[in-house]
């Protein structure tokens, strides 16, 4: 079993959650709705998960390839339901980015495999109802800021 401890340490909505390991992250909400604006939405956490999991995904069945990947980096951009509580997310659309030395096809399949069969974020997502577009770029230049 895993334990996550989650503490309210900013205003009303400021979070710092804390995983077995030690690792935090913050979490708010907008200050639209009580906010202060001092971490990430939840939301967009569970997006952040999402491009850990597929990220780890692919890049270790890359390297069992013997696939080169210097860099590695990915888009999420997601469209929550609008009608609905609790507001899910609808649809999902990810660039993965890969610079290296990797043949295209390795590449494509393993962020097939990710998305479609190993990612248990991408699964839990889809299990409530999310619809995945993707696609992959080799060596192209990028058209999103990176930090």
């Amino acid at each position: 079993m895993i334990e996550i401890n989650v503490n309210r340490i900013q205003g009303d909505c400021g979070f710092e959650a804390t995983d077995a390991n030690g690792h935090t992250i913050k979490m708010d909400t907008s200050p639209e709705t009580g906010g202060l604006n001092f971490g990430v939405r939840p939301m967009q956490v569970l997006l952040m998960g999402l491009g850990g999991c597929s990220g780890i995904d692919i890049v270790m069945i890359l390297k069992k390839q013997r696939q080169t990947v210097e860099h590695f980096s990915m888009k999420i951009e997601g469209e929550r339901q609008t009608v609905n509580e609790p507001s899910l997310w609808k649809n999902l659309k990810i660039v993965f980015h890969l610079k290296g030395i990797i043949d295209e096809e390795k590449a494509y399949r393993a962020c097939e495999l990710s998305m479609n069969k190993y990612c248990s974020v991408a699964e839990t997502l889809r299990l409530g109802g999310t619809k995945f577009t993707w696609e992959v770029k080799v060596n192209e230049p990028e058209t999103v800021a990176l930090k």
